[in-house]
């Protein structure tokens, strides 16, 4: 027999393996350019708008905290392997198992050296470099001049140091016990340290090594828990945040007892290295496990239920008032401005004379629901949309302020259909077009806006008298990014707007501002190319030289990247500011780390019936200011940043991050002053500390007798109710002012819908370029004496829907296919009371919605009237003649449908008259409407297309029929 060998396995060929190393380096440099392409763009956006310095001082201090992480930890990582490997046992007796071991290792022993420090030290490195702000923040941080009333250190300790020391403490940790893992597992591979036989051996080289990384670790963790003593002033407890009697007696002492006694023990470890004797550190170790289940638990649990339950309120006024204290000035509701108030509830004629000036404001079109509206009375096109709810601003209209509800025309691409060609959605339909300004006071007859800004080209009180720049490239609902510009002289291609019927001709425009980086070379391109996956960037002829790519135009976005250490307002909102659409947005500062000031979570203090769900970064804060507003040039995306409250400590030590990004107020036009306001959100986390806080002696805190809460929206009962801007005066105040304000009821679950508190703020800055109006800000709550109960928001709104006159109108409508939609409930201190007024908008229930104002709801006390107009609810709900003047006095509304006929039953004492049943030939049409509508639907569902067409017919006759009998009113 003969056998045959097997043929050697066969070499890659040198060609296979230069293809292989040809095709890894391609692939290598073709993920490097897509990483380039993607941080270039990034610069060219923040270069082109000023802002690059932020962009590359991100990019500095990440690396840089990067290098530092994977440095601090695969240094000491290395060092610990090298060492434990270079002073092994050479000649140490293994047993068979660690002789396989070393078998399975010994080939990897070099790479595991080098690569298990590089992986820790990845790791490391990239946590590291997510730290980067905290430390930025510790090396710039600054005083407050504000001290802690525990331990006397200025509150910039906490809001800067003690950040980082706590991230250091825990870095620092981890090295130490990866370190110490490293060391056990090398000594043991290779006989440094032996276990067998029930007993535990360890070579000389590791006891010194593991003892001295015990000993720094124990070190560590005394510097940890003696910086617990001051993460008491922040950490929140049973009533407050901050340190409590306990704390103070018991937890501060015990923690700087550990400390002590952990740096006792390290200095034992350190002892053992060197006489080699592990008894005195196990047992110190032991020692240090009981004492900080004595100290640290069983004597906090002791003072607890035998000092401090039976007599709670006597030794923990002092830190209760702590609380109290540094939580208004966290807030910023430390000035707040309280005043007793006996409402009155009885009505007689001429009450509201001396109020006459709050009530021409009170704004009847709603900005939540005149939406759809708006939108079909100057949509123009289907390609543009309005926001929804609309904004409120004012402006100086004849020389005197006007409340408005206004809201920019922007683009919509979605809606451009089958014209939606890539072409057309980046090149031709780029921009928006001007913004619409309606009176929030008045009505016109028909129950519509009163615009004072409207119509394409633009045209109205707010621009007629200066230079105004309508077109919006820059807004809420801009496309992902548009390609603009062109050299002079060529053919615009842009749509500027519409002109004629169905777009019988179109005024083009090319932009000619700088809002983007420029893509006019082949380069630059492909980079855009590769950032938004579109070959067409490339590829396109009509992009030329000029052209500019605008993206991330959405006025928070771009304000965001600018400024990353800002939490945004929920509600940036456009104004006309020297003859330009610029959109306002306000930017917080927030912290955790203020000494004595009680945690609150932001999303749910902002959340209510406007903003339902809120994203934040940043959730459970104690600190906040409202330290910059932002502007955002509509048309060239220009991004401002003005230091609103330059006295913030977080702010100044971000500027010192960020330098020359930011300007003073100083700076600020008068235009611009004038449209400034407070903003939303601080308001909402202002009335929610104020729930608890807006007591100030630590006996009331204690018993929460007098604990408040807002009401919830009485539209939407799971929701709170929103804060409205309204122009009015305050009890105590010499003339109305801009203001938003709130409502409080009783705290708990089951308790009574009566109002306890009114909570006001002016939001007026003035209009003085670079001058803040003296008043702004300014807190005023009003108490409301509980021995005069005023309905509270939810009673009112019952009282309301339960009203005969009311609910008639409502059955009457509901027969005519319509639904009636109740407005927001407005709340205003005049005539020594309180007055409730909510406007009432009527809308078909088909498919086109539009809510139209026909009546107004008002109530004082236990008085309601309903009339067509606020102005004829007023005098009737005050006896015929209220003294009263508003935005609908001289409105003579039309009748609303089915108001013809014999009126329902009058309550006494309310002057009201309920709308009557639809007249008999109305009610024919509405019912011929309402088959014909059936009979269509079942047609298309049928598909049968004549019947769809007859009964189309039918309907379309009667809906003119309905029209001609409305006309004859």
């Amino acid at each position: 027999m003969t056998t045959t060998s097997a043929p050697p396995p066969a070499t890659p060929s040198r060609s296979r393996r230069a293809v292989a190393i040809t095709l890894a380096v391609i692939a290598a440099i073709v993920v490097a350019f897509f990483v380039f392409a993607s941080l270039y763009a990034d610069w060219l956006w923040f270069r082109q708008l000023g802002f690059d310095n932020v962009l590359l001082t991100q990019w500095i201090a990440r690396v840089l905290m990067f290098v530092v992480g994977f440095v601090a930890m695969a240094v000491p990582v290395w060092l610990s392997i090298q060492l434990a490997y270079r002073l092994r046992p050479v000649y140490a007796r293994l047993s068979s198992q660690l002789d396989r071991y070393q078998e399975v290792v010994e080939p990897l022993r070099r790479l595991g050296m080098w690569g298990i420090p590089a992986f820790f030290g990845f790791f490391a490195g990239f946590a590291a470099s997510a730290q980067w702000e905290t430390v930025a923040l510790w090396l710039n941080g600054v005083s407050t001049g504000t001290t802690d009333p525990e331990f006397g250190l200025d509150t910039g300790f906490y809001l800067f140091t003690m950040p980082f020391l706590s991230a250091a403490i825990g870095f620092v940790s981890a090295v130490i016990i990866v370190c110490l893992l490293v060391t056990a597992l090398v000594s043991y591979l290779y006989g440094a340290v032996r276990v067998g036989q029930r007993e535990l051996r360890i070579s000389k080289s590791a006891r010194i090594q593991l003892a001295v990384l015990a000993g720094v670790y124990l070190l560590v963790q005394g510097a940890s828990l003696w910086l617990d003593r001051y993460r008491t002033l922040v950490t929140p407890n049973d009533r407050i945040t901050g340190a409590s009697y306990v704390d103070v007696n018991a937890v501060i002492p015990g923690q700087a007892i550990l400390a002590i006694a952990a740096a006792i023990v390290a200095i034992a470890f350190f002892v053992t290295a060197i006489i080699g004797r592990w008894r005195y550190p196990l047992i110190g170790t032991g020692l240090l496990v009981v004492s900080s289940l004595v100290v640290g638990i069983a004597y906090p649990w002791f003072v607890t239920n035998v000092q401090v339950r039976p007599n709670q309120l006597t030794l923990e006024s002092p830190f209760y008032e702590r609380n109290i204290e540094s939580t208004k000035a966290a807030y910023g509701i430390d000035g707040l401005e309280k005043t007793d108030f006996e409402a009155v509830t009885d009505v007689e004629p001429g009450q509201l004379r001396a109020d006459a000036d709050t009530t021409a404001s009170i704004r009847i079109m709603d900005p939540a629901i005149i939406g759809p509206t708006v939108r079909q009375i100057e949509q123009y096109r289907s390609y543009y949309q309005f926001a929804e709810p609309l904004d409120v601003d004012r402006y100086q209209i004849d020389g005197q302020s006007q409340d408005t509800v206004v809201s920019v025309r922007e683009l919509n691409v979605n809606q451009l259909g089958e014209a939606a060609s890539w072409y057309n959605t980046t090149l031709v339909y780029t921009h928006g077009y001007g913004m619409v300004a309606a009176k929030g006071n008045e009505r016109t007859a028909d129950g519509n806006p009163v615009f004072v800004e409207r119509g394409i080209p633009a045209s109205g009180e707010l621009t007629a008298a200066q230079e105004y720049e309508p077109r919006v490239y820059f807004g809420e609902f801009s496309p992902t990014y548009s390609i603009v510009g062109a050299p002079e002289g060529a053919s615009p291609i842009e749509l500027d707007y519409p002109r004629g019927q169905e777009g019988e001709s179109q005024t083009k425009t090319t932009f000619d501002g700088d809002g983007g980086p420029g893509i006019g070379d082949v380069f630059h391109r492909l980079i855009y190319s590769l950032k938004f996956q579109s070959t067409d960037i490339l590829f396109s002829d009509a992009i030329n030289s000029e052209s500019q790519i605008l993206y991330d135009r959405d006025p928070a976005t771009r304000v965001s990247k600018v400024a990353p250490y800002l939490e945004l307002d929920s509600d940036p909102y456009p104004s006309v500011v020297d003859g330009r659409i610029v959109w306002i947005v306000d930017g917080y500062t927030l912290s955790a780390n203020y000494p004595y000031s009680s945690i609150v979570s932001l999303s749910d203090a902002i959340s209510d019936s406007s903003n339902p769900q809120p994203r934040v970064a940043l959730d459970n804060i104690n600190y906040i200011r409202n330290s910059v507003k932002a502007t955002v040039d509509a048309y060239s995306g220009e991004v401002t940043l003005y230091a609103w409250d330059a006295e913030d400590a977080l702010l100044q030590a971000w500027q010192k991050i960020y330098p020359s990004t930011l300007k003073p107020v100083s700076e600020m036009s008068g235009d611009l002053m004038s449209h400034v306001r407070y903003p939303t959100d601080l308001f909402k986390v202002q009335r929610a500390m104020l729930g608890t806080y807006h007591v100030d002696t630590a006996q009331s805190f204690y018993s929460r007798d007098n604990a408040w809460k807002t009401p919830n929206d009485p539209q939407q009962n799971d929701q709170l109710q929103p804060p409205y801007y309204l122009t009015m005066k305050m009890p105590g105040q010499d003339a109305p002012s801009y203001s938003m304000f709130s409502s409080f009821i009783p705290g708990g679950q089951d308790t009574r819908n009566v109002l306890m508190g009114y909570l006001s703020v002016d939001s007026d800055a003035g209009a003085d370029a670079g001058v803040v109006s003296s008043k702004y800000g300014k807190l005023r709550m009003l108490e409301i004496n509980a021995e005069t109960p005023v309905a509270g928001p939810g009673q009112v709104q019952n009282t309301f829907d339960a009203d005969p006159e009311v609910s008639s109108f409502s059955n009457i409508l509901q027969q005519g296919q319509s639904e009636v939609i109740n407005g927001n409930l407005l709340t205003l201190p005049v005539g020594g009371g309180l007055l409730y007024v909510q406007p009432v908008f009527v809308q078909s229930s088909g498919a086109t919605k539009l809510p139209t104002l026909q009546k107004v709801l008002v109530g004082f006390g236990d008085e309601v009237a309903f009339e067509n107009t606020l102005q004829e609810a007023l005098d009737v709900l005050f006896g015929g003649d209220s003294g009263a003047s508003t935005g609908d006095t001289d409105v003579v509304p039309d009748p609303v449908p089915g108001e013809d006929a014999t009126p329902a039953p009058t309550q006494p004492g309310d002057g009201g008259t309920a709308p009557a049943a639809p007249s008999l030939d109305y009610q024919a049409a509405l019912d011929q409407a309402r088959d014909a509508l059936a009979e269509r639907n079942t047609a298309m569902q049928n598909a049968d297309w004549a019947a769809y067409g007859a009964a189309d017919a039918k309907l379309t006759e009667a809906i003119n029929r309905l029209l001609e009998l409305d006309g004859q009113g």
